[in-house]
């Protein structure tokens, strides 16, 4: 299929002018030499550090990698599912939490969407806080908490979601092309892999070799039809944003690249969970544009604490059926007093040991694991990335500044990068993540450099790294510009794009 052969190619354009050497010239004193640009623009960064616009001004500009945490339904802003709902003919409920609905609109309980903030501004504007965080207070209309208002969002802005996937996919490259991303790893389901899993779910008979064995004959069809489905959706956001035929533009949302990470809900039963995840693992299998798997869903879930050791008992038996597809596993995204104590003591530690996990995604709660101290250093021998939201964790854990693990886990040497979860529902963008990991985390203008480049050396990007000794050593064919290095980099979607991020940080510390 048109859109499987794309697959990750077209970085290879990026490949350009390497990483301009740095330091003082030979036989120069230190005094004497002119400082790098690189120290100019840390210069610059600590004179704004703590002037908050201008420290948002300087991080706008900055390249930012990958956002390696990335929700699709998550991504859009609410005014996009407003948008979108009204063009489709949609409703908005007009009760207490706004939502959208399919039709007929009877203009009473359900309103049309179109036009909707010019005709009922209080309602369109009560929507979008009922879509998003946005003013979110507890007060008797509105949920209990930050939790579970984030967590109800996507029940009331899906009917629009499941029938806008290129539109989806044009938004979440716009805004990561605005804010310096290159590079998204989206936790994206077609729907034909969701309705798989609802209507094989009761093969599940509690034993992992014979529901699987069960699952075979319909695998492949539903492969098909998923990816159907994606390059029917890349098609549209292409169209949306005039990326299409040859001349693909090398700048803007065409040229942020896509990566999709199917996902098992870990709130439902166990065997639409297996059933999910046998899908999962079986169209990453056999579409290189899905570079991993997930599992989500709200962790503290009773179904989801029950049944948590079991569905990494399931990963680890498909993982050995399928040993290529890697795993980005939601774990540790708990706190003391949302969970009994018992239930922070082994979420990261399976994800890791048991499942396998490369990255994963939060990991707030690694102070509670039983073995804490090991569990980390095992982390950082093995590189087991975590990938850190700040604005997500406050919202929904209520964990923030001093409380959050990031310093932990840099201290121990765990490869971190920063994400933005779901930024439609956070109302945020990558820039806001960098602008607080610097001043609530103290994290400087080096510090926020190596955690760009770790975003895209933990990428499930396909291809050798760019790097011997990330940030510091290039591979022997790009130690200088040339033909090797053009087919190094030709061959290597991986390299490409950190090849792409060096060359834009080039040009950002220039202007300083």
């Amino acid at each position: 299929m048109a859109g499987s052969r794309r697959g990750f190619g077209g970085l290879a354009i990026y490949a350009g002018a390497l990483l301009a050497m740095v330091g003082s010239p030979a036989g120069a004193s230190p005094a004497a030499a002119s400082p790098t640009p690189e120290a100019r623009a840390a210069a610059r960064f600590d004179a704004v550090v703590h002037d908050r616009a201008a420290l948002r001004l300087f991080l706008r500009g900055m390249p930012k990698g990958g956002d390696l945490h990335n929700h699709l339904w998550g991504a859009p802003y609410a005014e996009d599912f407003l948008a979108w709902a009204g063009a489709d003919g949609q409703c908005v409920t007009t009760g207490a939490q706004p939502a959208i609905a399919d039709g007929p609109c009877d203009g009473k309980d359900k309103v049309a969407a179109r036009d909707l903030g010019r005709r009922d501004p209080a309602l369109y504007n009560r929507a979008i806080n009922a879509l998003s965080v946005r003013n979110y207070t507890p007060d008797p209309a509105a949920a209990a908490s930050g939790h579970d208002q984030f967590f109800s969002t996507f029940e009331r802005f899906a009917a629009s979601a499941v029938r806008n996937g290129g539109a989806m996919l044009a938004v979440t490259r716009e805004y990561a092309a605005g804010d310096g991303v290159l590079y998204v790893e989206s936790s994206t389901n077609p729907n034909a892999l969701r309705a798989f899993a609802v209507d094989h779910q009761k093969d599940w008979t509690g034993d992992l070799e014979a529901s699987f064995k069960a699952l075979q004959p319909g695998l492949a069809a539903m492969v098909e039809a998923s990816r159907r489905e994606m390059d029917a959706d890349e098609r549209e956001a292409d169209r949306l944003q005039g990326c299409g035929g040859a001349a693909r533009p090398a700048a803007g949302p065409c040229a942020v690249v896509l990566g999709y990470q199917p996902f098992v809900e870990r709130a439902q039963p166990a065997g639409f969970a297996f059933a999910q995840m046998a899908a999962a693992f079986a169209l990453a299998e056999a579409d290189p544009r899905f570079v991993g798997v997930n599992i989500v869903n709200p962790e503290d879930d009773p179904t989801s604490l029950a049944d948590y050791s079991l569905h990494m008992r399931m990963f680890r038996f498909l993982s050995a059926r399928h040993p290529k597809v890697k795993l980005a596993l939601h774990a540790g995204e708990l706190t003391l007093g949302l969970v009994p104590p018992r239930d922070l003591t082994f979420h990261i530690r399976e994800a890791v040991e048991t499942a396998g996990a490369r990255r994963i995604g939060h990991g707030v709660d690694i102070a509670y694991e039983d073995g804490a101290q090991a569990l980390l250093a095992r982390m950082a021998r093995d590189r087991v990335a975590v990938e850190i939201n700040l604005t997500s964790n406050d919202v929904i854990l209520g964990v923030k500044g001093a409380e959050h693990p990031l310093a932990l886990y840099r201290k121990a040497g765990v490869p971190v990068v920063l994400s933005t979860d779901d930024e439609g529902v956070s109302r945020i963008d990558m820039t806001n993540e960098y602008l607080r990991a610097a001043t609530e985390q103290g994290l400087g203008y080096r510090d926020l450099k190596a955690l760009a480049r770790d975003s895209l050396e933990y990428a499930f990007l396909p291809g050798d790294s760019l790097w011997t000794s990330v940030g510091r050593a290039r591979v022997a064919a790009c130690v200088k510009p040339g033909a090797s290095c053009d087919a190094f980099l030709a061959r290597s979607p991986k390299a490409a794009a950190q090849q792409r991020l060096e060359t834009a940080f080039e040009a950002f510390e220039r202007g300083f």
